[in-house]
């Protein structure tokens, strides 16, 4: 007879732990009250992977561990689960950035669907064994398509993927539905919206046109700024994945947004308001004079860039209670601060030096 599920005891891997999401949620389980199982990061350390990101986990003990390997190699992937007794898996590894699968597609197809799909036969394998084995799957928005000036995204909205990026994510969505109905396997799948927040790599829109006001450098606005999206405060996020993991129905997606529909010009905008209270550019010698909003420049909009995408979350809110708990305004103020108080991890990300030291310390084995 299998054993119940309890997500407070588990044995939980965690795949790209050492990116943007990942980290923040190791982090965010770690420090929980009530959590007393273990936590194993398992991260490739590509370009966004940074064991910084994961400073301080090392005081949990045995409670925590680190494997670098790939999730589409099939042996390290079940050797990390042997080895330290997962039960669950949480999958958020993912090449992510959308300008980059325009560009470079390849990368995205086989991590983000071949990847998921190594993932899932390893978790079929312990399922064998563990009836009550479970998977939660971290997907996006973005699969949804594009939105009018209306209405928005909720569990039942067609797939309508519009990038390289979407589609794979869009594809790998279905995979992990299908091991459900399939094999019965113990799933959940969640579509969030635009996270933003400490730790994220600097390719991505908010910590992007921060540390370029800081330097004085342009910021950078497709097209006309209007167009729209849904922002979700990481912290906000680890914690609807966490109770989805001890609460959520297997089987079941579930959409996960910050009631927060801002266009990219606004953002900025207010990106450029909280660092002027911050920050201000009078006392910043790389703005010579200037404020930072006077630093935004509209570019060519770039290829199939969606136009609006929102989320409907009452689902979770419906029957977990899940709320996003920060405003707009106090994650953006927290976010900001989190940057400008964190110089030594931005110089690392600039130099390179954070890649010399993970190839120093965590040799490809």
């Amino acid at each position: 007879m299998a054993k119940s599920f309890h997500f407070s005891k588990a044995s939980v891997l965690v795949t790209g732990g050492a990116g943007f999401i990942g980290s923040n949620f190791i982090h965010h389980i770690l420090a929980r009250r009530g959590f007393s199982g273990k936590v194993v990061n398992l991260d490739k350390l590509t370009y966004a992977g940074n064991p910084g990101n994961l400073a301080g986990a090392r005081k949990y003990g045995r409670r925590y561990a680190f494997v670098r390997g790939d999730i589409c190699d099939p042996g390290c992937v079940k050797a990390a689960m042997k080895r330290h007794g997962v039960n669950c898996i949480v999958n958020f590894a993912a090449e992510s950035h959308v300008d980059r699968s325009i560009h470079g597609p390849a990368e995205f197809i086989n991590t983000n669907i071949n990847g998921a799909f190594v993932l899932l036969e390893a978790a079929r394998e312990l399922w064998k064994a563990d009836a009550a084995t479970r998977f939660h799957h971290v997907s996006t928005d973005e699969v949804y398509g594009s939105l009018g000036p209306k209405g928005r995204f909720t569990e039942k909205t067609p797939y309508d993927p519009r990038s390289p990026y979407s589609a794979s994510k869009a594809s790998s969505d279905h995979l992990v539905s299908a091991y459900s109905h399939t094999y019965g396997l113990q799933v959940t799948i969640s579509n969030c919206s635009n996270n933003y927040g400490p730790r994220q790599f600097p390719e991505k829109l908010i910590p992007l046109m921060i540390l370029n006001a800081l330097e004085g450098k342009p910021l950078p606005v497709y097209g006309d700024g209007k167009n729209v999206r849904d922002w979700l405060y990481v912290e906000d996020h680890c914690d609807a994945i966490r109770l989805l993991l001890e609460k959520g129905r297997p089987g079941e997606t579930y959409n996960i947004g910050g009631g927060c529909e801002k266009r990219n010009i606004d953002l900025v905008k207010n990106l450029c308001s909280a660092l002027e209270s911050l920050a201000p550019s009078a006392a910043n010698a790389a703005l010579r004079g200037r404020k930072y909003s006077e630093l935004i420049t509209y570019v060519k909009d770039r290829p199939g860039h969606d136009r609006r995408y929102a989320i409907d979350y009452s689902k979770i809110h419906r029957e977990l209670g899940w709320n996003p708990a920060h405003t707009f305004a106090e994650g953006l103020a927290r976010t900001v601060e989190w940057y400008l108080g964190n110089s030594e991890w931005i110089a690392n990300i600039k130099n390179g030096s954070y890649r010399k030291w993970l190839e120093k310390n965590y040799a490809r084995r």
